[in-house]
């Protein structure tokens, strides 16, 4: 029987649709249950869509053509995940990455953003290959615990400078190189009172309480910092200014080797940290599931060339989903949930170009702020784990550089090793990255 053409029966229809492709009764779930799970983790990452754009435009990308991308990015990368590995994790442009890429490659290096996104590319390709020839496991179980929480710490403080300086908080001096801003600036107080009220909402668990405060600061900004109000619905900007616009050639020829090291070193373990964490949280690690995990993380490595070749930063998988499990999504039609709210996110353009930078900046600082627990993690009283982590961290902003920040730190932990008599204890894979980021020092002087 038709079930299209018979009025009686579509919803059952669709259900046994659903339950065919995602298996909804082996995982204890239902339809509803999914759909709420997919709807709250949208609510708590949907503040993508307006810092994405904001960050990728001060690399001088256009910023309509980024907003565009970034939500067929999280549409396309988050069903990718739904319809290959079944889990009900989503994705989307990561944090931290769009600032490396923004702020480090294009504006620091001076190389053009698409030079940049032919990076993101070939780290996608990276990260592909390790994950198919099973490299993987061996990277990620040669990099000591500590310098992965440095990673995680010394993005953290990167993107928390960056928060800060748009929010007006912090500005340039020339004696103390950074200094309190003019707290006086509309702009300014703004921020303040959206980074207040982002804290408070989090803790008293309100889901959206990022976009909240982005949505909210906005708002205001209308009344009381001169913004410009362009409307909320239209149809989306043309993608094409970033579509298929990354340069292999460029990315290839202008050594961007390191870039494309520490992009893979990045998505590498932030996919699998996350990945592994949120699904250990939907009991998805447990006996006769395990063989998903690999197809999850094929899944982020698709997603990353989705995103280069749409026009954005790497696209990885978002910790927030660990809030959709909570509501009990446990398969992909909660990552399918998400892909269809983005795609619906493509009609609010004009609200996305209207949100200054001081209105994502507190959304920004908060994260920045979570990202510093993972200091609790960091084994202090083995100063050859604790001094390369701060190392790694402390480097990160005060270099601007996240890639000086690796560098410094996987050496200094090599050196440490090496000069204490526990050599041993390092994996081949650390001396093979301190080796090359030390050859990189000697040969030219840089990190990058």
């Amino acid at each position: 029987m038709d079930v299209k053409r018979d009025p009686a029966i579509p919803a059952a229809g669709r259900a046994g649709l659903l339950e065919r492709r995602f298996r909804l009764a082996e995982h204890g779930t239902t339809v509803r249950t999914e759909v709420m799970a997919g709807l709250t983790t949208f609510l708590t990452m949907a503040y993508i869509v307006f810092i994405n754009p904001s960050i990728l435009a001060d690399a001088g990308m256009p910023k309509g053509a980024v907003f565009v991308a970034t939500c067929l990015a999280a549409a396309l990368g988050s069903m990718i995940m739904a319809l290959y590995a079944n889990y009900p994790i989503a994705l989307a442009p990561g944090m931290g990455l769009n600032a490396y890429f923004a702020y480090v490659i294009v504006l620091g290096l001076g190389y053009t953003w698409e030079a940049a996104l032919g990076a993101v590319f070939m780290s996608g390709l990276c990260f592909l290959i390790v994950t198919l020839t099973g490299l993987r496991a061996v990277i990620v179980d040669g990099i000591p615990r500590s310098m992965r929480i440095a990673l995680t710490v010394g993005i953290g403080l990167f993107l928390a400078i960056i928060a800060l300086k748009n929010a007006g908080v912090v500005a340039a001096s020339p004696a103390t190189f950074v200094t309190l801003g003019d707290l006086h600036k509309p702009s300014t107080v703004l921020a303040v009172v959206g980074f207040l009220m982002v804290a408070a909402l989090c803790a008293r668990k309100v889901r959206a309480a990022l976009l909240t405060s982005i949505l909210t600061v906005t708002g205001l900004s209308f009344f009381f910092a001169d913004n410009v109000f362009q409307g909320v619905v239209s149809l989306p900007p043309s993608i094409a200014p970033t579509l298929l616009a990354l340069d292999l050639t460029g990315a290839l020829s202008g050594g961007l080797f390191n870039v494309v090291l520490l992009l893979f070193l990045v998505e590498l373990f932030d996919a699998t940290g996350t990945l592994m964490g949120v699904a250990s949280r939907a009991g998805l690690l447990t006996e006769g599931r395990m063989e998903r995990l690999d197809r999850a993380l094929m899944a982020d490595s698709a997603a990353i060339f989705v995103g280069s070749l749409l026009g954005t930063s790497s696209t990885t998988a978002y910790l927030e989903s660990a809030a959709g499990v909570a509501e009990g999504g446990r398969t992909g039609l909660t990552a399918a949930t998400v892909a269809v709210l983005f795609l619906a996110c493509l009609f609010i353009a004009p609200l996305a170009s209207a949100v200054p930078p001081y209105a994502t900046a507190p959304a920004l600082f908060y994260v920045a702020c979570l990202m510093l627990r993972e200091l609790v993690d960091l084994a202090w009283d083995d100063l050859t784990e604790a001094i390369p982590a701060c190392v790694t961290a402390l480097l990160m902003p005060f270099t601007y550089s996240i890639a000086t920040g690796v560098s410094f730190g996987f050496i200094t932990y090599a050196v440490l090793k090496l000069l204490t008599g526990r050599a041993r204890e390092v994996k081949p894979v650390v001396w093979v990255i301190a080796a090359v980021f030390l050859f990189k020092f000697v040969a030219t002087g840089s990190a990058h």
